[in-house]
């Protein structure tokens, strides 16, 4: 009998500790949910982030904000505290240099080590000034007087790989992966320019210490776990950080980050000498070994994959629309032949090609290379928002194809890649156009240092290849594999390339 009483007991206060458990997790959700209930969304999506994890899982969250914003509005809550915007004008105002707006824990996520921030994770504004002003030169032709000599290099050798490997003829069929080539490229511009030298991925015609396969694996996780900060939290934390990337790896990601300082390491060497690269200017302007060495690994890690994104999906859409290929490979024969474009073209040159530009536009704006939240945070006293406040420390995210698939503002067509669009409004429809799409780089205070030397690349790397070369997809029917990872992951995109033999101008 007493045992009977004592089990029911401990059933009784089992119940009251699971039903006051229930009850503290219902409040806690209705606490959450309140001070942004005003503001419209997918209704589950205002309890937890499960609506926010599972788009991202799927690969699918710009799609799934875009279709948000298009049934809500401008502003969408996909989150308890998260919100999504649309609005350009927003976007500008909260990456202003004077604004209050500051980055939110979305960007802890982009640390490759815990607690050691690079320019893009860095969430202090004072600091993340300090420290943009000394790498702003480094990005610039005035002390980095190689940079468009790197690129032409780099572009060279391509070339040449392509010429001695992939060169299909009437005899021999030799389809390449276009994706692999391009990132290879990219590659080894950036590491040249961060590192003082490439790594060699296209003179290996290899991934050289693996890197795209370790990206491939390092960023749909990071970019699903910057959703939720929390976690991020826990796994820097002491008790998990050991299950990092780190230095000391010798494979993975940490082994890749222990190549990066050891090749900074080399450049803070007494007998180094001063080099007029981007590295030798971090350093000449009071970078620290250990500043150094994360900036060239996030140049590395963000200015390779975005840059070959657009390459590639420029090329893609354009073997898509043969009278864009057409119109494109027209205006560099004729500029060659009228003795606009030397050999190699240079980054001024290429500027003055209007549909090259219109092109370039078009592939930067129909996938960004970085589609994910990017959120920034309300300031303490709040703001508001298309008549409604928003109180501080909201987090709002960035909406990629709700802001470069406007309709109204790139016109009925917006979601097709369309370099024509550009030619056709006045200047000052082209304007707002521009500024919009120029949101690609961010702006304000968070600009992208690296956008003179993603366009460089742009500028040049069509003329080049182009003026050659006639491509064709191998397998139309399915041309490439693509995947939303806050960034685009795109590869096994195999192309035939033939000689031209009409517009061929390479000397």
């Amino acid at each position: 009998m007493w045992n009977a009483a004592t089990e029911e007991l401990n059933i009784d206060s089992l119940a009251s500790v699971f039903g006051a458990a229930a009850v503290i997790f219902l409040l806690d959700t209705i606490r959450a949910w309140l001070p942004l209930r005003h503001v419209p969304g997918p209704f589950w999506a205002g309890f937890s982030k499960y609506w926010m994890i599972r788009a991202s899982l799927r690969g699918e969250q710009p799609y799934a904000i875009q279709e948000a914003n298009e049934k809500y509005g401008s502003l969408v809550r996909i989150g308890p505290n998260t919100l999504a915007t649309d609005d350009p004008e927003l976007l500008r105002r909260m990456m202003a240099v004077h604004s209050n707006y500051s980055r939110g824990p979305w960007y802890n996520a982009l640390r490759f080590e815990p607690g050691k921030d690079n320019l893009f994770s860095m969430r202090d504004d004072d600091a993340h000034m300090v420290l943009r002003r000394k790498m702003a030169p480094g990005y610039s032709g005035k002390e980095n007087i190689s940079m468009e000599r790197t690129v032409d290099t780099h572009i060279a050798r391509l070339v040449d790989l392509l010429e001695a490997k992939y060169l299909s003829t009437s005899e021999e069929y030799r389809p390449f992966d276009f994706a692999q080539k391009i990132q290879f490229f990219t590659l080894d511009v950036i590491s040249d320019l961060a590192f003082g030298q490439p790594f060699g991925y296209v003179e290996q015609d290899d991934d050289v210490f693996d890197f795209i396969k370790i990206t491939r694996s390092f960023f749909p996780i990071t970019l699903v776990m910057a959703n939720v900060p929390s976690v991020v939290s826990l796994l820097h934390s002491r008790l998990f950080r050991g299950m990092l990337p780190k230095e000391s790896d010798k494979i993975g990601f940490g082994a890749f980050i222990g190549v990066a300082n050891r090749k900074v390491a080399e450049r803070f060497e007494p007998d180094s000498g001063s080099h007029p690269d981007m590295l030798g200017s971090f350093i000449r302007h009071g970078l620290s070994k250990e500043e150094a060495s994360r900036e060239a690994l996030l140049n590395v890690v963000a200015g390779s994959d975005t840059t070959a994104t657009t390459i590639r999906l420029m090329m893609l859409h354009l073997l898509s629309n043969p009278v864009s290929y057409k119109k494109l490979q027209e205006e560099i024969d004729h500029a060659i032949q009228e003795g606009k474009i030397s050999s190699p073209v240079t980054d001024s040159e290429a500027r003055q090609l209007p549909y090259l530009q219109a092109a370039i536009k078009e592939g930067l704006r129909i996938k960004a290379p970085a589609a994910g939240l990017l959120s920034k945070t309300v300031p303490p006293e709040g703001d508001v928002i298309n008549g409604m406040f928003i109180p501080g420390g909201t987090q709002i995210g960035t909406s990629p194809f709700g802001v470069y698939h406007s309709k109204t503002i790139f016109g009925p067509d917006a979601s097709l890649f369309v370099p024509e669009r550009w030619l056709r409004v006045n200047t000052e429809r082209a304007a707002t156009m521009s500024s919009v799409v120029d949101l690609v780089f961010s702006s304000g205070k968070y600009q992208c240092l690296g956008k003179p030397v993603a366009f460089m690349e742009l500028n040049k790397i069509f003329v080049e290849l182009m003026r050659r070369f006639d491509f064709a997809m191998a397998r139309p029917e399915k041309p490439l594999h693509i995947a939303n990872a806050g960034i685009w992951l795109i590869e096994d995109f195999p192309v035939r390339m033939v000689r031209r033999e009409i517009g061929h101008n390479p000397t």
